[in-house]
């Protein structure tokens, strides 16, 4: 006789932990053996469970040489290096292992970097070949042997002042020898992975920075950056492809605990440090590491390990099961609730009031202003960084723009003294004019599939403001029903047959919101803050709108579910006349705008995967 469950039922997996999207993703920190003297930056080299620390600040801040071996449980003190140092170059074993570099006396302004460079051979230091130059508190890639090194950035310190260097030495178990620089010159403090010939370089000062570079031997190419900017973040990883970075001043002096885990493409955030500091010492790989020492804000002795599980359960969306060890039932879905902004690669041309077509990781950004006008300039993006592509016809701004980066419109705006009504079609390489808007204008919005779809309506012509509507069918532009609402420097999303109109200015400032359905406006539900000069992203009932000003300028995000709007994390940066684009609120992009100085920084919006807790009520 056949069961209810096998007629109507499904099976339910049961977990003792929840699914991870990787295995470090499903890692952890905690407490390990602690130092016997508390050091901040502090060098270390070896695995998790066999490490040395070496060098350092010590309370006060004279530089250290104490050097400690680790076992995986407990500290135990070995020779002393030749030269008391903090911010050493260090790669190696516990059996062998390179120092080279640092800082040699107490941090003030009269701080004095060296080129002193000694190795270690289980038991005691000796002064080898120098460094080239001169510096500290920089990073290095070897991957575990103390033979075949890598070493990149620092501080050059040869008085009262000091300058952050990209420059890079390969150390072949003689001498180092000078190579291609890093693109960005950093310093105090930055992470390292990787090998000689295959290493990662991230974080660093001044400024603070994000960014990520990756060596193949003979260059060095920007990658993803990190999703939090901190001073004094290190890190380590036995591969360029697999790295953590952790801990850092968020700006000084608050600091963090924050952890995140390189994958060869990205970095994503895991769990954090239990103790937020910096200037940490580190060893291990990006699925076992160590961290210790560093400032708390006083120096501390504390250690931690991070472990991830080595069998783990992938994570994907619609997944159900039950965690036997929370005694919940979880589902996997989309977190658009806890989305959040990242920096992505900057446009060459900063400049505000610029248009958008495309998606996060294929986008098109063309027109608007960079002092002292108007400007032509269009670039591609490719999900990581921004090329130069084919300028538009017309240099304009405060234009519309829709589509996809291969299969983009521009349309009306603002000439060198007139409103504009050309239209002008992108076919991935070339722009085209094509016929013109019945009704020249500036400021106006516009969204839409392609170059043969689209919708643009408000805006400016020339004085008051208009609601005017027209819709595009790739080869004209006819006149539809107005907004209910004349307005300026709205934003849309969606399609020619069903978009969403959002804020926007009468001129003044307005939380109203309308919903096309391919013949008429309705009103609908008001966002959370009125405002006008703000993006928007996804559909017209799934939208996402972002920045702008209310009247200062904001870096708020709204999310549309097709009733009401609901606020999310802001970005990083406050801006407005920016622009954007997405094809959902899983993932859109912001570049440009007013800060109030015009901007080329980008900011990419994601909603990663989440295991989410099933309730009833």
């Amino acid at each position: 006789m056949a069961k209810y469950s096998d007629i109507k039922g499904f099976t339910v997996q049961t977990l003792s932990s929840d699914t991870a999207a990787s295995q470090a993703e499903g890692g952890s920190w905690a407490a390990g053996g602690s130092l016997n003297t508390g050091r901040g930056d502090i060098a270390g080299a070896g695995s998790q469970t066999a490490a040395l620390g070496f060098g350092g600040n010590t309370p006060g801040n004279p530089k250290s040489a104490a050097n400690e071996n680790y076992n995986g449980t407990a500290w135990t003190e070995v020779n002393d290096l030749n030269q008391g140092r903090s911010g050493l170059f260090s790669f190696g074993t516990t059996t062998a292992a390179i120092a080279g570099g640092g800082l040699t006396y107490p941090f003030t302004p009269t701080d004095f970097s060296t080129a002193d460079n000694e190795s270690w051979n289980g038991t005691s230091w000796t002064e080898v070949n120098n460094l080239n130059t001169s510096r500290g508190s920089g990073a290095a890639a070897s991957a575990g042997t103390s033979t075949a090194g890598l070493v990149f950035g620092g501080a050059y310190v040869p008085g009262p002042s000091y300058s952050a260097v990209a420059n890079v030495e390969s150390w072949n178990g003689t001498s180092y020898t000078e190579t291609t620089d890093l693109n960005t010159a950093r310093a105090f403090t930055m992470g390292g992975a990787g090998i000689q010939t295959a290493a990662l370089a991230f974080a660093g000062t001044p400024p603070t920075t994000l960014k990520t570079e990756s060596w193949n031997g003979s260059a060095w190419t920007e990658l993803a950056n990190l999703n939090t900017v901190g001073e004094g973040r290190t890190g380590s990883g036995s591969l360029y492809t697999a790295a953590l970075a952790m801990g850092g001043s968020t700006p000084a002096p608050a600091l963090t605990g924050n952890t995140e885990n390189w994958d060869g493409t990205s970095w994503t955030e895991v769990s954090d440090l239990g103790t937020a500091r910096k200037n940490v010492g580190v060893a291990g790989s990006n699925v076992a590491n160590l961290a210790f020492g560093g400032n708390t804000p006083s120096i501390t002795t504390a250690a931690e390990e991070f472990t991830a599980p080595s069998i783990f359960s992938k994570i994907t969306e619609g997944q159900l099961y039950f965690n036997s060890t929370t005694n919940t039932f979880k589902e996997t879905i989309s977190d658009v609730p806890g989305a959040t902004w990242a920096s992505g690669g900057s446009l060459n041309t900063a400049r505000d009031q610029l248009a958008a077509a495309g998606i996060q990781t294929a986008s098109l950004a063309f027109g608007g202003n960079a002092p002292p006008g108007n400007q032509a300039i269009t670039e591609s993006y490719d999900g990581s960084s921004w090329t130069e592509v084919s300028d538009l016809n017309a240099a304009r701004r405060k234009l519309g723009g829709s589509g996809l980066y291969t299969s983009a419109l521009a349309f009306g705006g603002q000439g060198s003294s007139t409103n504009m009504g050309e239209t002008e079609s992108y076919n991935g390489s070339t722009w085209t004019e094509v016929a013109d808007l019945n009704t020249a204008r500036k400021q106006i919005s516009g969204t839409g599939s392609s170059n043969t779809n689209a919708i643009g309506s408000g805006g400016v012509n020339p004085g008051p403001v208009t609601g005017i509507t027209e819709t595009w069918d790739g080869s004209s532009w006819t006149e539809v029903a107005d907004l209910n609402t004349a307005r300026q420097n709205g934003a849309m999303a969606g399609t020619s047959t069903a978009a969403i109109m959002a804020g926007g200015a009468t001129p003044s400032l307005i939380d109203n919101n309308e919903l096309w359905n391919g013949s008429s406006w309705t009103e609908v539900g008001d966002m959370n803050t009125a405002r006008a000069y703000l993006s928007g992203a996804g559909e017209s009932t799934d939208a996402l709108v972002f920045g702008g000003q209310e009247p200062s300028r904001t870096g708020k995000t709204e999310i549309w579910n097709g009733t009401s709007w609901t606020e999310l994390n802001d970005m990083s940066t406050a801006r407005d006349a920016a622009s954007g684009d997405g094809a959902n609120t899983l993932a859109a992009i912001c570049q440009g705008g007013a800060t109030p100085s015009v901007t080329a920084a980008t900011e990419e919006w994601t909603a990663s995967l989440a295991n989410k807790t099933i309730t009833t009520s």
